[in-house]
């Protein structure tokens, strides 16, 4: 018991830092993830340093300007000449905090002509840092918003198909399966791919959004019968049935707070699942497109050869997600134990 609630605490922990990093991204982001240096493109990771180039000691980290080498054409080297320190709570490009407040104020950054590039710069020597955490919006939303979408239908049609049985039962069951044989993945290419190329950004987004969450609804719906079904045998639900409560009343009291456990377990399995969807389509151009990031829009670069046999940093983005991918798992995982614990 201990263990499950401290793996659930340290997953929770670590995914509302994440979150909280993603949604403030303005914030801790150096830079617009729009803002562009051509002269330095596919730069690598800044390297922060506490000894310069003299062998001195500096309590404040530091960091060097990328710089061509005159010596080797397309080769990049740090400039020693001259050190650029970390500031934190700098001023730099305008963001707005939650779509309304407007503000200039980053965690960190040096003086310009400087750059700090954790990731590295991409082909247009935009800081992957910065467009991975705007990025982070994107993608992140859309798998909590379909992951909803999917976990409420499931939730609804589970309930309904497990309470009343009989040719609903069938009806809605049978239904289920035929989602569950379906290849959802390319369900979600065929979709993409017949819509207009021409479309809002947003609109692409709430498509995306709405066809992942309509498709994945039927595992949580066939978890939710399974508790439809015991919790109506229940001698307290036959009492309140007894008197006169209704099947509306039964429901929202008795039946569908006994799969809250199922349904958090399962909220918890799909936003990966549908963050990963999102990423692949966009990976592949079927996404939301320039100039507005997205994890998938950060890794499309791979799809070159140069890129891919030459910039190992442009790995970086995908890199950082098996992390936050476990991260979900396992809270699942733990959350399944409790849900266990709870019902025994």
């Amino acid at each position: 018991m201990v263990n499950y609630r401290r793996k659930l605490v340290v997953c929770a922990v670590l995914l509302a830092g994440f979150h909280m990093a993603v949604l403030f991204a303005g914030f801790f982001a150096p830079y617009g993830y729009a803002v562009q240096d051509r002269e330095l493109p596919f730069t690598p990771p800044t390297r922060p340093h506490f000894i310069d180039s003299q062998g001195r000691f500096h309590i404040r980290p530091f960091v060097y300007r990328w710089q061509t080498d005159p010596a080797i054409s397309g080769s990049i080297q740090e400039d020693f000449t001259r050190r650029y320190p970390v500031c934190f709570f700098v001023q730099g490009a305008p963001y707005k905090v939650a779509g309304i407040l407007v503000s200039r104020v980053h965690l960190f950054g040096v003086d310009e002509p400087g750059r700090i590039s954790l990731l590295g710069t991409d082909g247009f020597g935009r800081d992957q840092f910065s467009r991975f955490l705007h990025g982070g919006q994107v993608s992140l939303l859309a798998g909590l918003l379909a992951a909803a979408l999917s976990v409420t239908l499931g939730l609804f049609v589970g309930a309904i198909a497990g309470f009343y049985g009989g040719w609903i039962d069938e009806a809605l069951m049978r239904s289920g399966e035929l989602f569950l044989a379906l290849p959802w993945l390319y369900l979600l290419f065929a979709v993409r791919a017949a819509m207009p190329l021409h479309i809002s950004q947003s609109q692409v987004f709430l498509l995306l959004v709405s066809v992942m969450g309509l498709i994945g609804w039927a595992r949580p719906a066939r978890l939710v019968r399974g508790i439809a079904l015991s919790a109506k045998e229940r001698y307290f639900v036959i009492a309140a049935r007894g008197f006169g409560a209704s099947d509306a009343y039964l429901l929202r009291r008795h039946v569908l707070p006994q799969a809250s456990g199922v349904a958090l377990t399962q909220i918890t399995l799909l936003i990966p699942q549908y963050v990963l969807a999102e990423v692949t389509l966009t990976f592949l151009g079927l996404g939301v497109s320039e100039p507005m990031p997205s994890w998938g829009s950060l890794l499309s670069s791979l799809q070159q050869y140069y890129v891919l046999s030459t910039y190992w940093w442009m790995f970086l983005p995908a890199a950082l997600l098996i992390p936050l991918f476990l991260t979900y798992y396992l809270a699942a995982d733990a959350l399944q134990e409790q849900w266990k614990t709870v019902s025994l």
